[in-house]
C-alpha cells in the first residue's frame, strides 16, 4: 500500500471541508487523535504485532490527522524510490516532530526503513514501545566518536539485511536550515555500507516545538507541509561533492518554498521575503 500519488508522482492534500473548531483549535484536535494512534499502536507493539504494515498504518494516520484540522500537505518525488534496487540511507533537514511521525509513511511501502534517533526517543513512555519495534539505531549523544562506531557498525548492519535508514545529521530542530550544522554522518555510512543516499527537504513548521515538551508543539495549518525526496546519489571517493550536494537540495528547496536558511543562496531571499517566510 502506498499514498495515492498524481502522474507526476506528487501527493497534494485535497480539498475538503474542516470542521469549524478543528480550524479555529488546530492543536486541541489533532493531538488526542495522535495519542490514540500511540496508545492503540504502543499496545500491538508490546505484543509483538507491529509490523511492517503497522508501521506504514500508524505514521500514515498521524500524517492524515494533521489534514482533518486543516493543515495542507505536499510530497514529490516519492516515485524515485521505485527506481533505487537496494536500500539506502535517507538524509533529512530536521525542523519539527512532524517528520520524524510522517517519513516512515511515505518511505516504508517502497523501502523496508528504520530511524538513527536519540536515545530519549525510545524512553518515552507509551510511545517507545513503538520505536523498539522498529530496531532503530541509538545514539546519546554524549560522545560523538561512541556514537559514530554505533551509526557506523549498526547501521551497515541493517543496510546488509535489506533495510534503509533514515538519518537526521542536524544536532537539533530548527526552522531556519544551516549547512554548518550538518554533519557526513549519512554520507558516511552509506560509504561504508556501499548503498546510495536520497536526500529529502522538509518544510514542516506548521508543527511548532513546544516551549516544555518540544515534541507538543503548536499545529498551525495556515502553514503548508511541504516534503521533497531527490534523486539517490552513488558515494563517490570520500563523498565530499555528494554531502555537497544533499546540502544544495535541500537550500534549493527551501529557497523555492520561500523559506529562510543560512547559506550562499539565502541573500536571494530578500529582507521582507524571510520575514513573511519564517512566519509562514
Amino acid at each position: 500500500m502506498q499514498i495515492i500519488t498524481d502522474e507526476q508522482g506528487a501527493y497534494h492534500t485535497a480539498p475538503r471541508r474542516t470542521f469549524f473548531l478543528a480550524r479555529r483549535f488546530p492543536s486541541l484536535f489533532y493531538y488526542p487523535q495522535l495519542i490514540y494512534l500511540v496508545f492503540r499502536y504502543s499496545s500491538l507493539a508490546k505484543q509483538g504485532k507491529y509490523g511492517d504494515e503497522e508501521w506504514w498504518r500508524s505514521s500514515l494516520g498521524a500524517m492524515l490527522a494533521l489534514e482533518t484540522v486543516g493543515v495542507e500537505i505536499e510530497i514529490t518525488g516519492i516515485k524515485v524510490l521505485e527506481s533505487i534496487a537496494t536500500p539506502c540511507v535517507f538524509i533529512a533537514n530536521h525542523m519539527s516532530t512532524l517528520e520524524t511521525l510522517t517519513l516512515p509513511g511515505m518511505i516504508q511501502p517502497y523501502k523496508d526503513c528504520t530511524f538513527v534517533v536519540k536515545r530519549g526517543i525510545v524512553e518515552y513512555p507509551v510511545f517507545k514501545h513503538i520505536m523498539l519495534a522498529r530496531d532503530p539505531i541509538v545514539v546519546d549523544r554524549k560522545n560523538p566518536r561512541e556514537d559514530l562506531k554505533v551509526v557506523m557498525d549498526e547501521g551497515a548492519s541493517a543496510l546488509a539485511h535489506g533495510r534503509s535508514v533514515i538519518v537526521f545529521p542536524q544536532t537539533t530542530r530548527t526552522v531556519v536550515f544551516d549547512p554548518d550544522q550538518f554533519n557526513t554522518i549519512g554520507i558516511k555510512l552509506a560509504k561504508r555500507a556501499g548503498v546510495p543516499v536520497v536526500p529529502i527537504a522538509v518544510k514542516t513548521d506548521a508543527w511548532g516545538i513546544g516551549a516544555k515538551v518540544k515534541e507538543l508543539g503548536r499545529i498551525d495549518p495556515s502553514k503548508k507541509v511541504r516534503i521533497a525526496f531527490g534523486s539517490p546519489l552513488e558515494i563517490q571517493s570520500r563523498g565530499a561533492d555528494e554531502h555537497k550536494q544533499v546540502i544544495e537540495f535541500i537550500q534549493q528547496q527551501l529557497l523555492a518554498w520561500g523559506h529562510p536558511f543560512i547559506g550562499p543562496k539565502a541573500s536571494v531571499l530578500s529582507e521582507p521575503q524571510a520575514a513573511v517566510s519564517s512566519n509562514q
